[in-house]
């Protein structure tokens, strides 16, 4: 099995442990490190909209909290036959700790590969000293 694939496997594994009480929609994501570790996270919804995180973001979060800022990629799965792809959001985040990486989506029978800079061309940038 190649790489992607088992990484969406793992995504899809993550969305298990989604809570998603309010909207029903689980989500899994995997953030693989170029030193092989994978960080699991999956939606937590919260009934103040506004604190309801997304799995990309905790699966991100997961690895930088551990000091592992190199992730090379994200697998993202939903419950859903769509291909469900990173909110606005999220995609500023992917774009902070992994701007040369690989999203990887998949609904079920197809995975997708985009680069980074595909899903989102021109991210707000700092730049670092």
């Amino acid at each position: 099995m190649d790489e992607n694939k088992k990484l969406y496997e793992m995504a899809l594994k993550a969305r298990e442990f989604a809570y998603a009480p309010y909207s029903g929609f689980k989500v899994g994501a995997a953030a693989l490190t170029n030193d092989g570790i994978v960080f699991l996270g999956s939606n937590i919804e919260n009934s103040s909209y506004g604190a309801t995180v997304c799995a990309e973001r905790v699966a991100i979060f997961k690895a930088v909290s551990e000091a592992k800022k190199n992730i090379v990629k994200i697998a993202i799965a939903s419950d859903t036959e769509d291909f469900t792809y990173p909110c606005g959001i999220c995609r500023q985040v992917i774009n902070e700790f992994m701007p040369e990486g690989e999203i990887i989506l998949g609904n079920g029978s197809e995975i997708k590969v985009y680069k980074v800079s595909e899903l989102i061309p021109h991210g707000f940038e700092l730049k670092k000293d």
